[in-house]
């Protein structure tokens, strides 16, 4: 799915037809569908030998995230193996986000293919001619199991999953629509490029960190978003962490790692230990203390190489006292946007642009970040 392409779906269901259609999937669908949220369910149950259509796949590609739910018998049908395949495929070159449900079955068995899917295996194997098409199968169960999913076993009650479920991808929801409106302003490619000039998303080295610093907390906050956006796709895991100084105003900093293995996508592994192995992109937006930092860094200094973590802020002596060397510097954007239409509109003088403003009579405040965004911080500068 291209990234300017909107994707048709939400949700791409997956399920084992035989075990779920008629009751936990029936019960999901119907309250995805009634919030709001399209979702593609396939209500044909192909046979052995058959192959996923071309429509089926183009639903998996079209949509945003794709929930797999796991069975008793789902690692038995090759119809299912081969469309968890094509979406395990998706979550590789970050088109989708996968999130599994492990319905009736211990996740530990899925990822160690043991106990009843060990039998379902060998069935397979001795079935299947092409063994290649096993093994793909095999990995992509693993890698399945090795994200972090909800477990039926923790609920005494399906509605209580169903919500549970539906509320995570409304909310994730929520947040790609606030990525997306962030993005629409005047000049954010220009920034882009001058970010862009300071990382090296095919690095291979340890991981990196830059900051972003401006005054005010508009442009901040939509230059985060766009990078985040921008940037994700460059990498297998990747976490946007928004309004830090506000969320965590009066909490226990502790929680800042249970946020990020909440809003984590793309991760294979749950454990601190599993990250190191991961190329991990972290974007926190609006820290304002050092402990935010630290309580940050218990994660991101466990990152694998190649990993990038980005930290804006409104307090340049944060990033200066954390050691934080590469650091972008970025105007008022909200003042960028009055200074291009005005400079469209009447081709003034900087000079010009700022009597207009102040004939204008606008507010103490605002007059005072136009002026400043005509200042020196206009262009925008970066130091190494």
């Amino acid at each position: 799915m291209s990234s300017a392409t909107p994707p048709k779906y939400d949700v791409f269901l997956s399920f084992r037809g035989i075990d779920t259609r008629a009751n936990f999937v029936s019960f999901l669908y119907k309250e995805l569908e009634r919030r709001g949220i399209r979702t593609f369910k396939d209500d044909q149950e192909l046979q052995d030998g058959q192959r996923i259509s071309p429509e089926l796949q183009r639903a998996i590609e079209e949509s945003r995230f794709a929930i797999v739910v796991v069975s008793v018998h789902y690692a038995a049908s090759p119809w299912c193996l081969d469309e968890l395949v094509k979406i395990m495929d998706f979550v590789n070159n970050g088109s989708i986000t996968v999130m599994p449900i492990f319905y009736g079955v211990d996740p530990c068995h899925v990822r160690r293919q043991i106990g009843d899917v060990v039998e379902q295996f060998k069935k397979h194997e001795a079935r299947e001619k092409d063994h290649e098409k096993v093994l793909s199968w095999r990995k992509a169960l693993e890698k399945l199991a090795n994200i972090s999913g909800q477990c039926s076993s923790k609920w005494n009650d399906d509605s209580k999953l169903v919500d549970a479920t539906v509320d995570k991808i409304s909310e994730k929801l929520m947040i790609f629509t606030r990525l997306n409106n962030g993005g629409k302003i005047v000049g954010i490619e220009r920034h882009m490029k001058k970010l862009n000039r300071l990382v090296d998303l095919n690095s291979t080295k340890p991981v990196g960190v830059i900051g972003i610093w401006a005054s005010g907390g508009n442009a901040r906050s939509t230059l985060a978003k766009h990078v985040y956006q921008t940037w994700c796709k460059h990498f297998a895991t990747h976490c946007y962490l928004g309004n830090v100084k506000r969320v965590f105003k009066d909490r226990n900093l502790a929680l800042l790692h249970d946020e990020f293995l909440e809003n984590i996508e793309g991760a294979y592994l749950t454990s601190k230990r599993s990250f190191n192995r991961q190329k991990v992109l972290l974007v926190a937006d609006d820290v304002d203390k050092v402990e935010q930092l630290d309580a940050l860094a218990e994660d991101f200094t466990g990152f694998g190489p190649g990993s990038l973590v980005v930290i804006t802020t409104q307090d340049r002596q944060l990033l200066i006292s954390y050691g934080i060397k590469v650091v972008y510097e970025v105007e008022d954007l909200r003042c960028e946007k009055l200074c291009d239409l005005l400079r469209r509109t009447f081709a003034f003088k900087k000079r010009d642009i700022v009597a207009a403003i102040e004939s204008a009579s606008r507010a103490k405040d605002f007059v005072t970040d136009c002026f400043g965004c005509l200042s020196s911080r206009c262009a925008g500068y970066e130091k190494l």
